[in-house]
């Protein structure tokens, strides 16, 4: 087997497991990317069976994937408290900190997951790290100023003592987000204090969000060579 076919393998495995977490009439959040779109399948799945769920996509692309499947969907104007969200990472610590982001849909994704009572993340063991920050943290601004804003950033940086190059992602034909933004993707290397950092990207004039996720996943299942571990954090350490 190819290490490409066994991260999807864990992946799907890890998706599998996320499933015991649901219940009958539940609202569920759905989450994007690869991770996510094993577990969207596996839910298509038992909604054909007959199971009772209603979602809220966190993406476009995971919307479409959904209603494709046959799963119920709303918008999160039409239910705007979740019971559960189930989602992938780019980025686990021991936590439960979270980097978000690679496939572009961090807004939406923090949106649905603040909505809900419970995240859960989903990933391959690949996705555990001791420190955040090998993995570029993604940063959504606006187009409008996009200049003055990354200057922003980058001060903010400087001034936490944190080193690293920021790119606008896709360079001369920049990404663009489901919600019309841009995003800069931020090498910064091991990420000291995530919370601190957090705090001082979120309210630069021109940032939309980051992907620094905090305080918001509270069970991990994460898939490896040895099995599936099921990782929690205590629900009163949310803010």
């Amino acid at each position: 087997m190819t290490a490409g076919a066994d991260s999807d393998r864990l992946k799907r495995e890890a998706a599998q497991r996320a499933l015991d977490l649901v219940e009958p009439g539940m609202r569920l959040g759905l989450g994007s990317g690869t991770t996510a779109s094993h577990f969207v399948d596996l839910l298509g799945d038992k909604v054909a069976a007959g199971f009772d769920v209603l979602c809220v996509a966190t993406s476009e692309a995971t919307a479409t994937q959904a209603k494709a499947r046959g799963i119920p969907m709303a918008t999160l104007d039409e239910l705007p408290e979740l019971d559960l969200t189930v989602d992938g990472a780019d980025e686990i610590d021991p936590q439960l900190r979270l980097i978000k982001g690679g496939g572009g849909a961090l807004l939406r994704e923090k949106i649905v997951a603040a909505a809900s009572q419970r995240m859960a993340v989903i990933a391959d063991a690949s996705k555990l790290v001791p420190r955040l920050g090998a993995f570029p943290l993604p940063v959504e601004v606006v187009p409008f100023g996009l200049t003055a804003t990354r200057r922003h950033i980058e001060r903010a940086f400087a001034d936490l003592g944190i080193a690293g190059s920021v790119r606008l992602r896709g360079g001369t034909r920049p990404f663009v987000t489901d919600g019309g933004h841009f995003i800069l993707d931020c090498s910064l290397g091991a990420i000291a204090d995530p919370d601190r950092l957090a705090e001082v990207l979120s309210p630069i004039p021109g940032v939309v969000e980051h992907g620094l996720f905090i305080d918001y996943a509270r069970t991990a299942i994460i898939a490896g060579a040895g099995g599936v571990e099921v990782l929690d954090r205590p629900p009163e350490t949310r803010n």
